[in-house]
């Protein structure tokens, strides 16, 4: 017998298993330790950014890619890279709204096994390609100075609350975190103060103003510029590593 008294033996299939498993894993580290490098030094010469997260599936005519780009183009007037996960749709909008007006974009692309492709706005040099969630997340964080979420779904979602509990807890140093779009948004904001806050008390309430929600790409840029104005150290890498 391979197994007795749950003592498991060398013919036992699990042994093969683990020593196979320790193999992996060593490259696998090595794998993503490539992914941390070339996001490094790939987004280190971009400059200031901001990240700009949103829906792959928002097609063009979308009153939201329109905002999306219109926000993007103004980021580019501030002197602001703009950061996106390189796909369609939001993604797109943001790198099409700095390129069509010179200004400075990265696309940092995620493998899918359906939807994401990288759009034709990124530079083939700025177009990162991730196999990794968490590194990408790393680099959407890093090199970011300001937060702006549009309607997504929840890959959104996790982009956005991964912040907000960096922001939360003090991992990384406070910046803007701008939800746009106040019919998709408004809703969800509710939900955290009567359920979060009030009904249980799993937030603090100034935990709310972490997340202004607007619909002017305008206000967008009002916010962030006061935000920094106050400041006296304002563009830095954040991330703690």
């Amino acid at each position: 017998m391979s197994e007795n008294n749950g003592i498991i033996h060398e013919r036992h299939p699990m042994k093969k298993w683990g020593k196979q498993m320790k193999g992996e894993n060593s490259w696998t580290m090595f794998k993503m330790l490539s992914e941390f490098v070339e996001g490094f030094e790939t987004l280190t010469h971009v400059g200031p950014c901001v990240s700009i997260f949103g829906s792959a599936r928002t097609r063009p005519e979308h009153p939201y890619y329109k905002t999306a780009v219109d926000i993007a183009r103004l980021l580019t007037d501030e002197g602001y890279g703009v950061i996106t996960g390189g796909g369609p749709g939001i993604m797109e909008a943001g790198n099409k709204g700095a390129a069509l007006y010179g200004g400075k974009s990265v696309g940092l692309n995620i493998n899918l096994p359906f939807e994401q492709s990288h759009n034709q706005y990124i530079d083939p040099d700025k177009n990162l390609n991730f196999r990794y969630f968490f590194v990408r997340k790393v680099m959407f964080v890093k090199f970011a100075q300001a937060f702006v979420a549009l309607p997504g779904g929840f890959g959104t979602m996790d982009e956005l609350f991964e912040v907000l509990t960096l922001v939360q807890t003090g991992k990384i140093t406070k910046v803007p975190v701008i939800l746009v779009g106040s019919e998709y948004w408004s809703g969800l904001k509710t939900w955290i103060q009567q359920s979060m806050l009030e009904r249980e008390n799993n937030i603090a309430e100034h935990d709310l103003d972490l997340m202004p929600i607007t619909d002017s790409p305008e206000e967008v840029i009002r916010i962030i510029n006061n935000f920094y104005a106050e400041k006296e150290s304002a563009l830095t890498p954040n991330y703690e590593l």
